[in-house]
């Protein structure tokens, strides 16, 4: 409230402008609500409570048996998650959408298995009707193929319970069914994939349940005893719950990556249009960053590729890694013309002021047009706390220069302007994810090669070797969880991307505009 009218008193001075550039705030309530041990507490309480509810709710065998046996198999699905997914357990969002997904196809079972009960639906045609793949698709495409497997497993654990008892079929078909739907989706780059693991899980459903006996009876011996309508049915269930499944999937997804913050490959791929209004600005009106950034995208994502990163995410962070020197982009040297420099008009601190606020610009740009956090933080990240080297020597030069004539002028120490190195230096924090690590080292490594006047591979080899030597001296690799030989591989990924991207072309000859001299002009000049 103080600070409103503090700040209104000055823009009716004419000493602020009213403009606020935009931040990133951290509130400490939803901080709580991510990452606080009460809220985890109520997630898998809430869980708990939903098991009771489903084993409790109709007519079920020793429901106390049953219950106990799942919090059994609940204590060590907390417990692996616990040890082998330590981020989602510490990660209130992320557990919500593991438990809520897991109890909401246990929910399904449940209701299909009281309408078959209650004589609303088939009893032959209940089984097929079940959404085996439903939690193992949602996780494996949201968290990765580990939680799809973690969901196939539980799911059918619980599912098994919810039958009315341990059913060895059930737990079968939902195993199997589940690993099909999580391989079939190791990588999903379009939505069609997700259909297509529909058909496959609609298959597998098929010739697990006519493994089985759930399918028929069909009688070999006397096919026309066999009820073949039941039999056209029972495989139509089949297929069409498979394929339904991963339609309704493909449906949540983008609602579940909104309301939890979780982007999934499809998403970051989408995000690769190069159509987005801050990206056409860019090209633009700062035409030499925006090819920087096209050439930082291709060097990020093949090393993406060699150390097993999100090659995807890596792209879409290059694109977008520079978009605040959209604000004074004619003070950044890919974009000035031949004997154009407005930094000869500025001390080297103003000029590093300039510099070091494309990034502040840039999360400022990000956060008008509500870009992913993941990109926000590559933004912020992608100069990590390292120093404006140029006009930090530059200054220093001068400071140097100002002492030396100081002394002919018989100057005092004290008049002789003080050069911090703070004042050149990139406000971070260093890159925190191997993503952001990567196009950090992209972006130097980029603007670094403009300069080569030959480009040999001995000499790019060089070049990389040096960035990633004072890279690694200076700490600004020390937060991300890189390993030494995962650098290295990167910088040999860069060095042969840098060896395609600058070779120098054959040198063809010019033409000869003359006319070449037919044989009777050779006779006539001969004979002349």
């Amino acid at each position: 409230m103080f600070g409103f009218f503090k700040r209104w008193r000055l823009i009716d001075q004419g000493r602020d402008c009213g403009k606020r550039r935009r931040t990133i705030e951290e509130s400490e309530f939803f901080e709580a609500l991510e990452t606080g041990w009460t809220m985890r507490a109520i997630i898998l309480a809430a869980f708990v409570m939903g098991l009771a509810a489903l084993i409790f709710t109709g007519i079920q065998e020793e429901p106390a048996k049953k219950f106990l046996l799942c919090l059994l198999i609940f204590v060590t699905a907390v417990a692996q998650l616990w040890i082998n997914h330590p981020q989602t357990m510490l990660t209130n969002s992320r557990l919500g959408v593991v438990f809520g997904i897991l109890l909401t196809q246990l929910a399904v079972i449940k209701i299909i298995l009281s309408q078959a009960a209650s004589g609303a639906l088939d009893l032959q045609l209940a089984p097929l009707l079940i959404p085996y793949a439903f939690a193992p698709l949602v996780l494996s495409v949201l968290l990765g193929r580990n939680h799809g497997l973690y969901a196939a497993v539980f799911s059918s654990l619980w599912g098994s319970l919810l039958i009315g008892r341990i059913d060895p079929v059930f737990l079968v078909i939902s195993l199997i069914t589940g690993f099909i739907a999580v391989f079939v989706t190791l990588q999903v780059r379009r939505r069609s994939r997700l259909v297509r693991a529909g058909v496959y899980v609609g298959l597998a459903t098929w010739v697990l349940a006519a493994t089985f006996g759930q399918i028929g009876p069909i009688i070999w011996e006397l096919p026309a005893q066999t009820d073949w309508a039941m039999v056209g049915w029972q495989s139509l269930a089949a297929f069409a719950t498979g394929i339904a499944t991963a339609i309704v999937v493909s449906g949540l997804l983008p609602i579940i990556e909104h309301l939890f913050k979780i982007t999934t490959d499809i998403s970051w791929l989408e995000m690769t249009d190069l159509n987005h209004p801050v990206l056409k600005r860019l090209s633009m009106e700062a035409p030499g960053t925006y090819h920087h950034s096209l050439a930082v995208a291709n060097l990020a994502e093949a090393a993406a590729e060699a150390v097993g990163a999100n090659p995807t995410i890596c792209r879409v962070g290059s694109y977008f890694h520079d978009i605040g020197k959209l604000v004074k982009p004619q003070y950044f040297t890919e974009n000035t013309h031949q004997g154009e420099n407005p930094h000869d008009d500025l001390t080297p601190t103003m000029s590093a002021l300039i510099i070091i606020a494309h990034v502040k610009e840039g999360v400022d740009l990000a956060l008008k047009h509500k870009l992913n956090d993941e990109i926000i933080n590559i933004i912020r990240q992608h100069h990590g706390t390292s120093i404006v080297s140029y006009f930090y020597q530059r200054a220093l030069q001068q400071q140097e220069d100002a002492r030396l004539g100081g002394k002919i002028m018989n100057l005092r120490e004290d008049d002789i302007p003080e050069v911090s190195e703070d004042s050149f230096r990139y406000p971070g924090p260093r890159p925190q994810t191997r993503e952001a690590a990567i196009v950090s080292l992209a972006d130097s490594i980029e603007s670094a090669s403009r300069s080569l006047d030959r480009p040999t591979p001995q000499r790019i080899d060089d070049l990389v070797r040096s960035i990633l030597r004072e890279r690694l001296a200076s700490g600004q690799l020390d937060e991300a969880p890189l390993t030494i030989a995962e650098v290295w591989r990167i910088a040999e990924s860069f060095r042969f991307s840098l060896i395609n991207m600058l070779h120098a072309r054959v040198a063809y000859p010019k033409r000869d505009d003359r006319e070449a001299p037919t044989p009777e002009k050779r006779e006539q000049k001969s004979a002349a």
